[in-house]
């Protein structure tokens, strides 16, 4: 049937005019709304920072290969493999052992190997070693061993980027892998790129280390808070990714501001272990390489729990303890490309959007006027709904709104208008053949509802795939794309066949012309 009953007829409106209020929204003063939802400007239309970061993998290298040092002892132990002089170099380990050729056997074992596991996805091991003599080794991670770290460091990069970027407060930014080794950043809006810049730049590196003038495991010299040089043992006791919390607070002995921090299951034992293992000596607090505390252990410390004290604000302890709660970045991060979006250019590309919008919004009111009088109407003001439910989803989605996107709403415009144009047309048909007038537009509706879906699914499977394969802008086109081709079916079938079913049954079987 042409018409639709009383049920339907109410949902149909119902849903238009809920997605609708959306839509005026964005033209209110959201700070005193209930509902705080708005579309948001894309970098190429409010400005906004650009940022190119990279990994620098050589420190997590460097820390990953001393995680390597009790599981390689205790394979030497465990199979009776006689060694001396381990030494920790930059991104290597160095031995001497007695039976070489044993060694290579347990080395390479792919049955239960925890230290040098093998890695299917590259058909290598993760480690190798080199022969400096006829018993001195070097041990170092294979080429396939560092990229299997160097995907691992990125990925983490980007989920700990995003956290410490969504603390700021900044809408809708863009975080993608570029390369092997690259992170991009949009940040639309953006105020304070310098304030971004430096979250970004601190990797947050947090480790426990004793204070040690001869250790067997080598020793760096690092300045603490107060200018004193220490000697500190390069093998790390515990690191921050033990840390399950961590909130500023103030010391009730001095006033002075500090880090309250809560440790896993595991970091406490390691924690507790190490302390009762070396009362009385140093403990080393070291944050991004440099000593920030490094108080003397008076006894075993076994409560999962702590403090990092020294000379900082309160503001310098609120940011360090959101830094340690984003987590750690693996590595530190190099500005390799850094671009500043200014206003005015967006305001330019908005301008000129909307004067397209307008121009061609205009000209296809006019066409359908001049082309099917009232039911030309109709069309537009099916139209105008379109519109307006397309910027209700966006609101709700709270999209990011780019000029690609500005693109795909004009294309939207022209698209409802052709399944318009495919209805009336048909009905033109049937009306050349058919004495009944509803007759004649129900089957018109009816024969084309085909057409216009196979037009417009395969559009929107089009629009899917550049939503799934594409990024940035090409991803904003595809949004704005694919929501409108689901308006645009809403619109022509449900509204414009209801307000064209109105007319068609109060004509009392008057000729009908289109």
């Amino acid at each position: 049937m042409l018409n639709f009953s009383k049920i339907n007829t109410l949902i149909i409106y119902f849903i238009f005019f809920i997605i609708s209020f959306f839509s005026s929204l964005n033209f209110q003063n959201n700070e005193n709304l209930l509902i705080d939802k708005k579309i948001n400007l894309g970098l190429d239309l409010q400005g906004g920072s650009y940022l190119l970061l990279e990994i620098n993998s050589d420190t997590l290298v460097q820390e990953k290969i001393q995680d390597k040092i009790i599981p390689i002892k205790k394979l030497l132990k465990k199979n009776n493999i006689n060694f001396s002089n381990f030494k920790i170099n930059n991104q290597s380990l160095t031995v001497l052992i007695d039976d070489i050729e044993k060694f290579d056997t347990y080395f390479y074992s792919r049955k239960e190997n925890l230290v040098n596991p093998y890695i299917d996805n590259y058909r290598s091991y993760e480690l190798t070693y080199k022969k400096k003599s006829n018993k001195e080794i070097e041990i170092l991670f294979s080429k396939f061993g560092l990229l299997t770290i160097n995907n691992a460091a990125l990925k983490q990069s980007i989920e700990i980027v995003r956290r410490r970027i969504d603390d700021v407060g900044t809408k809708e930014p863009t975080i993608l892998q570029r390369g092997e080794k690259r992170i991009l950043i949009e940040l639309p809006g953006l105020k304070d790129p310098e304030r971004i810049k430096e979250l970004l730049g601190k990797t947050a590196q947090l480790n426990f280390r004793l204070v040690s003038e001869n250790n067997e495991f080598g020793t760096d010299e690092l300045i603490s808070e107060n200018g004193e040089k220490l000697n500190v043992s390069k093998r790390i006791i515990m690191s921050g990714e033990n840390l399950i919390d961590a909130q500023p607070n103030i010391n009730n002995q001095n006033n002075q501001p500090t880090v309250s921090f809560t440790l896993d299951r595991l970091g406490a034992q390691k924690f507790g272990r190490a302390t009762t293992d070396n009362v009385g000596k140093r403990l080393a607090i070291v944050l991004d390489g440099k000593i920030v505390s490094a108080p003397s252990i008076n006894e075993p410390i076994n409560s999962g729990s702590g403090m990092i004290s020294g000379n900082f604000s309160f503001q310098e302890v609120t940011d360090l303890a959101l830094l340690l709660r984003s987590g750690a970045l693996p590595t530190p991060l190099i500005i390799v490309e850094e671009r500043t979006v200014g206003p005015d250019l967006g305001e330019d590309s908005i301008k000129s959007g909307t004067i397209s919008l307008i121009v061609g919004f205009i000209l296809v009111i006019l066409f359908m006027l001049y082309k099917y009088k009232i039911f030309g109407l109709i069309a537009n003001t099916a139209l105008i709904a379109n519109l307006l439910m397309l910027i209700g989803i966006l609101t709700i989605l709270e999209s990011t709104l780019t000029l690609p996107g500005i693109a795909g709403i004009i294309l939207t415009v022209g698209m409802a208008v052709d399944a318009n144009v495919l209805i009336f047309e048909r009905i033109k048909e049937e009306l050349k053949t058919e004495k009944s007038i509803i007759h004649a537009f129900d089957t018109g509706y009816t024969k084309a509802k085909i057409t216009v879906l196979d037009a417009n699914i395969t559009t929107l499977i089009a629009a899917i795939i550049l939503f799934a394969f594409g990024s940035g802008p090409v991803k904003g086109f595809a949004i704005t794309l694919g929501i409108g081709i689901i308006t645009t079916l809403f619109t022509a079938y449900f509204l414009a066949r209801h307000l064209t079913s109105i007319i068609v049954l109060n004509s009392k079987n008057k000729e009908i012309k289109i």
